[in-house]
């Protein structure tokens, strides 16, 4: 079995506690290394690690009173350090601090989304293998159109979330960057290379370049990034949706013994789980566009971002992380009816090769238009007048003349139509570790 992961842990991240925790480590450690060149005094860099800390209630208390955040924060944690405090938040601006603890936080974040994304591939690719073979009917515009098998659907899921996976390891790299270039990015107070040494001791690279922030276009690209891979989410959960409509009923969520699906019908097995995919998925994609919009600020830095972050980061990392999890869980646990995919496959008695048939009297000698329209008269009158298209095509004297039985046995072969469902799978999953072959 897969291990489960936590989902509090995400939460726990994005707490007020998480946050000046992470405010105080990039505090601290900017005194330590600023001490290692002699600007702050050894003792008040020790006296900063040993004695820093702080009350959730003191530091609201403040703020209440002096309307800022970070000097709310750099005040209470100063009552906890004493006369050294002086040398507390020396040469910084409350964005040198808030923007670097944030990237400590998305670098968290980023630790379990990553496992999250591991675990879906790791389920997607076992039923892909479990279902390989197993033949279904494709659909296009929600019609019947040729055969496929149910795990070639998988399969596509899984490459897409490989795909999706490395844009996200792309974007979180991005976004581990911190900066502590001052008021106007300009290194008023401190050396880039101290800026590279503080950051290099929090896990982090430094920003080439910025203003007072570190440029939002890396935010929006982690939370655009976040929204293509709730999108691929929305896309799995949609496919089971429908497959499990009454007519179609090939798949289904698992329906434990004690669920109940509807409080006025007992027969109802409602796809929850996939529709609440669905919806969440929503809320990240239209968190994109917020992020978006963050990129244009004023001149070296306004704070109408701010306010937008403290929403759409956390809720979006949670989520993701949620419907990750979520998506994981169904396929997982997803009922799949081969049986039934073989009626439904069957059901228009043969329509599916019609293309084939096509292809095989265009070979045959006939002209690809006159056989076009041979084709669909019969596909026609079959879908109709709902009579058996293969009978219809073996009892036509155009086309027996060109196609023996044997042919024409041939043309509605099904494993004739999946013979190459082999090389897919061996193009995704390449070396058999997984990896995508190709773009």
């Amino acid at each position: 079995m897969i291990p489960r992961y936590t989902r509090p842990a995400m939460g726990r991240i994005w707490s007020d506690e998480a946050k000046f925790r992470a405010w105080l480590e990039v505090e601290t450690v900017a005194s330590e290394i600023l001490a290692e060149d002699g600007i702050v005094p050894h003792h008040a860099a020790e006296a900063i690690r040993e004695r820093g800390a702080f009350d959730l209630d003191r530091i609201q208390a403040i703020e209440a009173e002096v309307r800022h955040d970070v000097i709310a924060f750099t005040t209470a944690v100063a009552e906890k350090i004493g006369p050294e405090s002086r040398w507390l938040h020396y040469g910084l601006t409350s964005n040198d601090v808030v923007d670097t603890a944030q990237a400590l936080q998305v670098k968290a974040a980023s630790t379990i989304l990553r496992d999250d994304l591991s675990h879906l591939l790791a389920v997607l690719k076992t039923r892909a293998l479990e279902f390989k073979d197993t033949p279904t009917v494709g659909r296009t515009h929600g019609m019947h159109a040729e055969p496929t098998t149910f795990g070639l659907k998988l399969l596509n899921w899984y490459a897409e979330m490989l795909r999706n996976q490395q844009r996200f390891e792309a974007a979180a790299e991005q976004m581990r960057v911190g900066k502590l270039s001052g008021a106007v990015g300009a290194f008023g107070h401190i050396k880039p290379e101290q800026e590279e040494r503080i950051c290099a001791r929090l896990g982090l690279a430094a920003a080439p370049v910025a203003t007072q922030v570190i440029q939002r276009d890396r935010h929006a690209y982690y939370i655009a990034t976040l929204a293509v891979i709730t999108a691929t989410l929305d896309k799995i959960a949609t496919e089971v949706r429908h497959l499990q409509r009454t007519e179609v009923r090939e798949a289904e969520e698992y329906f434990s013994e004690k669920q109940k699906g509807s409080s006025a019908m007992p027969h109802k097995r409602n796809p929850i789980t996939a529709e609440q995919i669905s919806g969440l998925s929503r809320v990240v994609r239209a968190n994109s566009q917020a992020a978006l919009e963050n990129v244009a600020l004023w001149h070296e830095r306004d704070i109408s971002h701010s306010s937008v972050e403290r929403v759409i980061l956390p809720d979006s990392t949670i989520l993701a992380d949620y419907l990750l999890a979520k998506t994981a869980d169904l396929i997982e646990k997803l009922v799949v009816y081969p049986a039934r995919m073989k009626k439904n496959l069957d059901s228009t008695g043969g329509l599916i090769f019609s293309g084939q048939l096509l292809l095989d009297l265009a070979e045959a000698g006939m002209l690809r238009e006159d056989a076009y329209r041979l084709v669909q008269k019969h596909a026609m009158n079959a879908w109709q007048n709902d009579l058996v298209f293969r009978d219809l095509a073996a009892a036509d004297p155009e086309i027996s003349k060109l196609l023996t039985p044997k042919k024409l046995g041939q043309t509605f072969d099904l494993q004739r139509q999946l013979a190459n469902v082999d090389a897919i799978y061996a193009r995704v999953l390449g070396n058999g570790e997984g990896h995508e072959y190709g773009p």
